[in-house]
Parts: structure tokens; sequence; C-alpha cells
């Protein structure tokens, strides 16, 4: 006899809504409660049962989101976007965090929770373009970002180069010449720390300002990696009159570590970021930045996958749109 939700209600003791929520990666779920939910689930095979009906009826009615960690702001505001972009076409989301793993990624591409998903939008870090492709199966799968870049994959895209072209234009536009890049190895060429520094390097070029390596620091792209950078380099000696933290976090981590060594922002040093997260509004000074087109990204993901997925028989050409970006500038760099 088939196992129901019912029955993982009765052996958990908690209401059908309960073991709904819990299944569907509900938040706002007590740790206990949540516990008991799973351990009826292992012990009555219920997700077993859920994988053998969605392959029965070919469709879930469920995305699948593979990011790196919701901690990092940019990641955790695009996932409600999707979230919202989902829910108004009738699917809803299933989130999992890789944590820049590659084991992690595949098993996300492979395991059970592909199975429970009827497509997945994936941000990989770790795996490469044919691993990713092997791992994936026929199953539709869209990209977003440029980590991996490849003409057989469906992809959504930020404009990396020309919105760090345009971040680094303006600071030179108010006098800067002495911008420091957080967040990127002098070198990198390829993802988007490579993009967003080749960007900034075109800009310099166009106005006649010599790249200077000593000026790039690579660091984890979260706001303590920032602080520690912009520190490691001050300490160092280097002078900089502006700072360009490949995203927010880092610009904010930044601001927050200039502001604490009586540094002024923005008389004496510029300070700019990029992904427009929420918080930078509400810095002190608020931070000018690229909103990259978060709302755009999700929508066109959302509405590409769907689209594979409610046409599993044709064969489109990819597709690899861009969304589009703006520059927003603010007190920390106006």
């Amino acid at each position: 006899m088939a196992v129901t939700m019912n029955d993982v209600a009765r052996v958990a003791g908690v209401s059908l809504k309960t073991v709904s929520n819990v299944i569907n990666n509900y938040e706002f779920i007590r740790p206990a409660t949540k516990q008991r939910v799973l351990d009826a689930i292992d012990e009555l095979g219920y997700e077993a049962n859920l994988t053998a009906r969605s392959l029965r009826s070919g469709k879930t009615s469920m995305l699948g989101l593979v990011l790196a960690d919701l901690s990092i702001p940019y990641y955790a505001e695009l996932a409600s976007d999707i979230m919202k972009a989902a829910w108004a076409r009738g699917y809803r989301v299933l989130v999992e965090q890789s944590g820049n793993e590659p084991e992690h990624e595949k098993a996300a591409l492979q395991g059970q929770f592909r199975t429970l998903t009827d497509g997945l939008l994936f941000i990989p870090l770790a795996l490469d373009a044919e691993q990713i492709i092997d791992a994936a199966g026929k199953k539709p799968l869209v990209l977003l970002g440029e980590f991996v870049q490849d003409p057989r994959l469906d992809m959504v895209l930020i404009q990396n180069h020309r919105a760090a072209a345009a971040v680094t234009t303006h600071l030179l536009a108010g006098g800067r010449r002495r911008i420091a890049v957080l967040g990127a190895h002098d070198g990198d060429t390829t993802g988007s720390n490579g993009l967003r520094l080749e960007g900034y390097k075109a800009a310099l070029a166009d106005a006649g300002v010599a790249y200077d390596p000593a000026l790039v620091v690579d660091c984890d792209w979260r706001r303590d990696g920032g602080a520690e950078a912009i520190g490691r380099l001050l300490d160092s000696g280097v002078e900089c009159d502006a700072v360009f933290g490949l995203n927010d976090a880092l610009a904010l981590g930044a601001l927050h570590e200039l502001l604490v060594r009586g540094r002024k922002v923005p008389e004496e040093i510029a300070v700019a970021g990029f992904d427009d997260i929420d918080e930078a509004r509400f810095a002190s000074p608020s931070l000018t930045t690229v909103a990259p087109g978060r709302a755009e990204i999700a929508e066109r993901a959302v509405e590409l996958l769907i689209n594979r997925i409610e046409n599993k028989d044709a064969a489109p050409a990819v597709q690899q749109p861009e969304a589009s970006f703006e520059l927003r500038v603010r007190q920390s760099a106006p």
C-alpha cells in the first residue's frame, strides 16, 4: 500500500500542513518539528514514494535552484526574485546550497534533489561545462552567471565587463586615478571576477591611466573579506583614492574598515560596489554600485526554464540572453 502524507503526519504527530511545509522546505519550521517529520519520512519511505509518483506523472511543478551560499546577500535576494517569478507561473522552488563544493554541485544535478524537480536553475562555481553536461543528462537546465560559459548550455548572463567598465569610468570621471579592486587576482580573465577585472582594465586604458597590479587584491567575496583586503592594502603602504569592490559585500566591508581607520569617504577615498543589494541604499554613506538586472535575470531564467520543461519535444536553439544593468550613483562615490 502506498505511503501518503497523512501517514507521515500520523507517525510524526503533526498536521498535514506541517508535513507539506517540511517537504517544500518552508523556512519557518521549528527544528524539532522538522526532524520528527524527516524521521517519519525515512521510516515510512515516503521520499522514495514521492520520487516514484513524480516519475509516473512526469511533472512535480517544482524548480530547483542551486547556488553557493544563501548568506551572500546577492544570492539571497536573487533566490527571492526567482521564487516570485516561479510562483507567478504556477511553480515553486526548492533551494540547495552547494558551498562551492564539486561533489555537492554534482549531487544536485544527479541525486534526489534533481528527481524532485522538473528543471534546474544552477549557479556553478566548481564544475566545468563538460562535467555539468555529463551530470545533468536530459532534464532541463539553465545556468546563471558567467563562471561557466559554453555554447551548448542555456544561461542568463550579467554584463560584467561593461558594467565594471561603467563603474570604473564613473570613478575616473570624479578625478580618481588610484582605484583599488577587491575580489580578483591579477591575471583573472574568466568568471565574474575575471570579467569585471577586465572591464576595469578596459576603462583605465580608455582613460589613458596605467594599470597597476598592486591595486588588485584577491579575497573572499564577503564583508570581512573586503575589510581585510583594504586593510592589508593600506598596511602595505599602497595608497589609493578609490575602491571598487567586485560585489557589494566587499565594498561594504571596505567602507566599514576605512571609516574605522578614520579615512573620509568619499573625500579621501571613494567606494563603489557591484550588485545593488538592499543594504547598499542604507549604508552610511550610501553605496554607489551597479544594479545588474537581478529581477530581469530571475524572470528570464525562470521563463526560459519553464519553456524548456513544457516543450520537451521541441529542440529550440540554445539561448543566452544578457540582462540590462544600471549604475546607481550614491554618496560613497558621487
